[in-house]
């Protein structure tokens, strides 16, 4: 592979650059931007310059949070000249604390002050503040805080704590908040964002999922006429959605292939091939059940498992690819949260995905084509929608690309999968039968590596433990345990323990995001 297929970000007049410092709530900044109908495009701070933000003309800058003090001589910086352009500029945590660096303030450690949570702000009049109460709810996250603003700014907002949650430079247009209004546990955050990126920026509302499904076809039908494709269908809404994007774009030339793992729910390889052979695409289902289980075999790790699983799937596309002739161009349904959970610029890797960071180096593909590389899950769905995607599959529960790999803690047998495959039906089962299908924004089955003792009749059983995972989510980004009654709980433990020989103990997962992920592994 010598280079990758790059949708262009030219889709509104009006855009925002969110820099981004390293932090994991950064991409949940920008896709607050869009619900708001203004574009937000996402650029590592090492990886743009002066120069090419001002020739691209940018209405607002934000800057992201991140894991590093400013007083590290290793941490993530920027030229302070961007301070300079006369760009309004909204800084948040890190963001906050770096403006007032490269402004000449000071950034101390917290030893007292530090914040993590809800906490009550209190604000002054300010363009930032408008429509807000005096006083309101926030979340805070730092350890560090702005002990001195610079010279031309003043404080607008603080905390029992923190002496400075916000500052401004109304002259230069230089906004810094301590807390994060990109999260939903800060009241107000959608209009203070609002409040930047209309009041302060003058953007126009012009970013619509339409404009972006119409534009991404004509974008593609030129760049990749006269290539032959090779799209990943896993059948999950990300790479369905992608397909069909493509196959309006270059017709024929696109060929989907369906990879069957082995790893996917009970009897979802047919659903799959039945749900596409109804669309005019050019599919072919192949069954790797066994190639991927022997690769897998003895391997505990996630990372690994994730790895060998992606590089797995690319050696199957290129067997695939030889039979069909010459394919110049790989693509896929990646989407952002994939993106930031396998590392970008700075930011900390949570868990490589398999299109993402578990791609091998070499491939036999001359380009990679991400149609949807800079959209959100609900983007995705809405993007779908437009393009004629029937509902049921459009909102179909989420699936990871490497299946049950990743809901199996250690080592990956062929009885493993099916122990998992039967108890994750029977909770999808119950929580269908209750008529709370949409509670929860996924749920699903895992099987833990942990055994315990249990009784059936007047025996003594040795089986696994299943959990049970059920969240809640707006974005993917941040979610909350679902609070499923306690009846339907009660119903899939005693059918799972009941029908499933070898599980004889289930679980219930009530953990957040963070400090968990929504998967496993």
């Amino acid at each position: 592979m010598t280079s990758k297929e790059k949708q262009s970000n030219e889709y509104s007049a009006d855009r925002i650059l969110v820099l981004d410092f390293g932090g994991q709530y950064n991409l949940l900044i920008a896709r607050r931007v869009r619900e708001l109908h203004v574009y937000a495009e996402i650029q590592p701070y090492n990886k743009i310059s002066i120069e090419e933000i001002q020739q691209k003309n940018y209405r607002g800058i934000i800057f992201t949070g991140g894991p590093n003090s400013v007083y590290d001589e290793k941490s993530p910086h920027y030229d302070p000249e961007i301070l300079d352009l006369g760009i309004p500029i909204l800084g948040i945590c890190y963001g906050a604390q770096l403006m007032a660096w490269m402004a000449g303030g000071k950034v101390s450690s917290a030893e007292h002050s530090s914040e993590y949570g809800k906490t009550s702000i209190f604000t002054k009049t300010s363009a930032l503040f408008k429509n807000m109460p005096e006083e309101s709810i926030c979340w805070m996250s730092h350890t560090d805080y702005i002990s001195q603003v610079p010279e031309g700014f003043v404080i607008t907002s603080h905390s029992v704590k923190c002496p400075c949650a916000a500052m401004e430079n109304e002259e230069k247009r230089l906004y810094g908040v301590q807390f994060h209004p990109e999260v939903t546990h800060t009241v107000y955050g959608k209009t203070i964002l609002s409040n930047f990126i209309f009041g302060i920026c003058g953007c126009n509302a012009a970013w619509h999922m339409e404009d972006f499904a119409k534009r991404s076809i004509e974008t593609y039908r030129e760049s990749l006429k006269g290539k032959k494709v090779l799209l990943a269908l896993s059948g999950g809404v990300d790479s369905s959605v992608a397909a069909l994007l493509l196959h309006q774009a270059i017709g024929k030339d696109l060929t989907c292939i369906f990879v069957d793992h082995g790893l996917l729910r009970k009897n979802e390889g047919d659903l799959v091939e039945q749900i596409f052979r109804k669309f005019d695409l050019n599919l072919t289902r192949i069954n790797a059940k066994d190639r991927f289980l022997k690769k897998l075999k003895g391997i505990t790790d996630p990372e690994k498992k994730r790895k060998i699983i992606g590089e797995e799937f690319i050696r199957v596309f290129e067997d695939e690819a030889k039979k069909l002739g010459k394919i110049h161009v790989l693509a896929q349904g990646t989407i952002y949260p994939d993106v930031v959970e396998s590392g970008r610029g700075d930011s900390a890797v949570i868990k490589s995905h398999h299109n993402v960071g578990g791609l091998p180096d070499v491939m036999s593909f001359d380009s990679i084509a991400e149609p949807l590389r800079d959209l959100f899950k609900d983007e995705v769905r809405e993007v779908g929608l437009q393009l004629g995607l029937p509902e049921e599959l459009v909102y179909r529960q989420p699936f990871p690309g490497p299946g049950l790999a990743v809901r199996i803690i250690g080592e990956i047998t062929e009885e493993k999968v099916k122990l998992l495959q039967d108890a994750d039906l029977i909770f999808r089962e119950e929580i269908t039968s209750a008529g709370i299908d949409s509670m929860p924004s996924q749920y699903f089955a895992v099987l833990t590596d942990l055994r315990s003792v249990g009784v059936m009749g007047d025996a003594r059983t040795y089986g696994y433990t299943a959990a049970l995972r059920a969240i809640t989510t707006e974005d993917f980004m941040t979610a909350e345990w679902t609070r499923l009654p306690y009846e339907v709980l009660e119903r899939a433990s005693s059918r799972i323990t009941n029908e499933v020989p070898g599980i004889s103990r289930v679980v219930y997962d009530i953990t957040s995001k963070p400090p968990a992920t929504v998967e496993w592994e």
